[in-house]
């Protein structure tokens, strides 16, 4: 996986198209279950002001519209324009009974936004993909108000080797080669290596304390292939 913001920019960019179709496919609608658990981790309330980080085509946003509702307010943000555009154009089917979403294109280790301005956050599939996670989780706990929750959906490597064996041959014989029939074969092949070096839930764990978080648990889900971090920020 590159370190250089600017092609996994591109790479985001390129994948929107297809991004959505693609998740459904590789892993059989299970994501959108992963990312309700995940929005319900956040703690979002109704009339909450909320923040999803690296929004994509807007999943949680929209999920977290609903939870909130029409007194609440949700912020996605992502550096894809391309994502932003396909999220902007799915929000108006619900906006009757959601609250307003803003989505704004932005950096994760520079966010926008003023200290202590969100109820609650989520994050799904970015903190494997910025290039500073220490910086981005400081960034988000500052960005969160005193109490409040978030919960960061990711991929993972399974510590049980007979798991792992199983990930890395399902993304080598089934996730690339259905993303070569995109056309996309270099864009999906990166998430292998990506994995080797994202940190572990335990490493995780130690990065939101050494952020500035409270608390912090990790949830291993899918047999450890998945997992949700969950953090809370001094009261």
């Amino acid at each position: 996986m590159t370190n250089d913001p600017r092609q996994i920019q591109a790479i985001f960019n390129r994948i929107a198209p297809i991004y959505d179709q693609l998740n459904d496919l590789l892993s059989l609608g299970q994501h959108r279950i992963w990312k309700q658990m995940t929005v319900k981790w956040s703690d979002a309330q109704p009339g909450d002001t909320c923040l999803d980080l690296c929004c994509g085509s807007g999943d949680l946003a929209l999920l977290l519209a609903k939870q909130v509702g029409t007194n609440g307010k949700v912020f996605g943000l992502d550096f894809s324009a391309e994502q932003l555009a396909i999220a902007s154009r799915r929000h108006p089917s619900i906006i009757s009974s959601s609250s307003a979403i803003d989505w704004i294109e932005g950096d994760a280790l520079n966010l926008p936004f003023p200290n202590n301005n969100f109820d609650s956050a989520t994050m799904g599939y970015g903190l494997r993909n910025v290039t500073d996670i220490p910086r981005s989780l400081t960034e988000l706990h500052r960005v969160l108000k005193p109490g409040a929750k978030a919960a960061i959906l990711d991929l993972h490597r399974p510590p049980n080797q007979l798991i792992q064996s199983f990930q890395q041959w399902y993304l080598e014989n089934l996730v690339v080669p259905t993303a070569d029939k995109f056309g996309m074969t270099q864009e999906y092949a990166y998430i292998n290596p990506s994995l080797a070096k994202f940190p572990t839930g335990p490493e995780q764990i130690a990065l939101a304390h050494q952020a500035g978080f409270t608390t912090a648990t990790h949830y291993p889900i899918a047999g450890g292939m998945m997992g949700v971090l969950v953090v809370t920020k001094l009261q």
